[in-house]
């Protein structure tokens, strides 16, 4: 196929705060420089933002390095925290509050922001376009170019094709984005950043990556009711019923809105456990109804985090490019608040390739930025919390909670924890777990997933290849169901994959028009047998201030 063929200094994937932080370092320096260095950014959300999802706490520590000037631009960053609030949920009803010289360190948030990530990528976008990037919302990175193992570039996604592979009347064939180097910067789980992680073994070595699953809505609350600044935290219950882990945040954001989420850790064993309907459980714990009761929700959306750490962190170099951001994992999740530590990743990576094409180098291996990274705060942050997540895997709640506070609050531990099984192989048969009844959704704090795709604005056009893909079509019914009941029915939070039962017997569905793009079914398919690309850009959520 005939594509037509664009040639960059700089290819960078995905508009995320990593991404864009490496753009707007790359032409800050070209800028100052007097060179000129072209950078192409591409993002396969309808605009920068919309498929943005966060809690989110943020240090202003790498913003104020990019842009010093940050609160004269009008960066959306106004909600100052003004007091953390830490509960282990008990019960259903009952709850008690951490004093706070008994929570860890990195989750003291004196001194950050509550903020909306998706409000800030558009800041972001603006600044980037006024230093001269060129940025390309809608358009999917749908494949790599890769020749004589170099990485040399992404194409684009097709557009106009139907189901069946056929191009309509509006097809339109992707286009090579061909550069010196190029950076990826897709987000957990990036659908190309998995298939570099496997082609250049970048992962060798290291424990597998760990994930959880969070999902987040936005309310109007009660004016009476808003504190702006208040930032909640907490575990427990619904989860530990399960023996699941994970945890809950409320934040109290500007406008008399708060945002409300829960994290389900995708090590979970119960095949009967539902993310989404935990979290709909979850609102209506006393400590979280207070505030919703009354209130008006304005949005939902989920995607899933990675929560490894350091141990899990991939290498991110490789022939011609580098993967960058939460790709690698660079995410902070012991602090609740790592999106610095993903902005300063690509804050490095663009460093590293400044100084490679300043002496006229292209397509080789960025060696030098592991170096860089390794010698950042970022680093030192990931390497100081290296054993949160497998302290809370290996001892549960409590045991890692406990080890937590001595390695952060006491003594900094001399050991290194290691969690070596990966969250697709954790789940057990579903005739040794014990079903889960739901409640069924009042439509008042809890709703149905129908509902809440709807309200996440979700969409895709119509009759275009299915982008989930199953290696082997059986298995869904042949294996899957049989062992783990189907754990895609539950594991899903936007009623993707259905078991559909009529007179012709038991099929498998999948309604990818629901799709949200968070990734789950990649990661948690018990059997991998689902792999996650990229539909046509523009497709998918379109999250407002989320």
């Amino acid at each position: 196929m005939d594509r037509d063929v664009m040639e960059y200094d700089v290819v960078i994937v995905g508009a995320g705060p990593s991404g864009l932080a490496a753009a707007c370092r790359i032409k800050q320096a070209a800028n100052e420089a007097g060179n000129d260095i072209s950078v192409c950014l591409v993002e396969k959300g309808s605009e920068i933002g919309a498929h943005i999802l966060s809690g989110a706490v943020i240090e202003d520590r790498a913003l104020t390095e990019l842009f010093p000037n940050w609160k004269e631009s009008g960066a959306p960053l106004t909600t100052a925290v003004s007091k953390d609030e830490v509960y282990f949920l008990l019960s259903d009803r009952h709850s008690v509050q951490a004093p706070g010289w008994a929570v860890p360190k990195p989750m003291h948030n004196h001194g950050n922001y509550v903020v909306s990530v998706g409000n800030l990528c558009r800041w972001l976008g603006q600044q980037a376009e006024e230093l001269g990037v060129e940025i390309y919302p809608g358009f999917a990175a749908a494949d790599l170019i890769v020749e004589d193992g170099v990485v040399k570039g992404v194409v684009t996604g097709d557009m106009g094709v139907d189901a069946a592979g056929n191009p309509k009347d509006s097809y339109m064939p992707g286009m090579e984005l061909r550069a010196r180097y190029t950076l990826f910067a897709e987000g957990c789980r990036g659908h190309l950043g998995k298939r570099l992680i496997s082609e250049y073994q970048l992962d060798s070595g290291k424990d597998p990556q760990h994930y959880g699953i969070g999902i987040k809505e936005l309310w109007d609350i009660d004016p009476a009711k808003h504190q702006p600044g208040l930032v909640m935290h907490g575990t427990g219950w619904p989860l530990n019923e399960s023996s699941s882990s994970g945890g809950f945040f409320l934040y109290h954001s500007d406008d008399g809105q708060v945002v409300v989420g829960l994290i389900t850790d995708l090590s979970y064993s119960n095949p009967h456990v539902s993310p989404y309907d935990e979290f709909q459980r979850l609102k209506h714990h006393p400590v979280i109804a207070q505030y919703l009761e009354g209130g008006k929700r304005v949005s939902y959306g989920a995607r899933a985090i990675t929560k490894g750490g350091l141990n899990c962190l991939p290498k991110m170099t490789f022939p011609g490019g580098l993967l960058i951001g939460c790709d690698a994992g660079t995410l902070n999740f012991a602090k609740i608040k790592g999106v610095h530590t993903a902005m300063k990743s690509g804050m490095v990576a663009a460093d590293a390739v400044i100084a490679a094409i300043a002496t006229d180098r292209r397509h080789d291996e960025l060696t030098e930025f592991t170096t860089a990274f390794e010698s950042s705060w970022a680093w030192q942050e990931l390497q100081r919390s290296r054993n949160f997540g497998p302290a809370l895997h290996k001892l549960g709640t409590l045991g890692g909670a406990a080890f937590n506070f001595i390695d952060q609050n006491i003594m900094a531990l001399p050991l290194t924890l290691h969690d070596t099984r990966a969250d697709h192989d954790t789940l057990r048969p579903a005739s040794e777990c014990k079903p889960i009844d739901y409640p069924k959704p009042d439509g008042k704090l809890s709703f149905s997933k129908l509902d809440s795709v709807f309200i996440g604005n979700v969409n895709h056009a119509e009759d275009q290849p299915c982008h989930l893909k199953l290696a082997d079509e059986d298995i869904p019914l042949e294996v899957n169901l049989i062992q783990w009941d189907e754990p895609a029915q539950r594991y899903c939070p936007a009623g993707v994959y259905e078991i559909i039962e009529d007179e012709a017997g038991k099929r498998f569905q999948i309604n990818s028009q629901n799709c949200v793009h968070c990734k789950t079914c990649d990661i948690k398919d018990p059997s991998q047998n689902i792999t996650w690309v990229t539909p046509e850009g523009s497709g998918g959520p379109n999250y407002p201030n989320m």
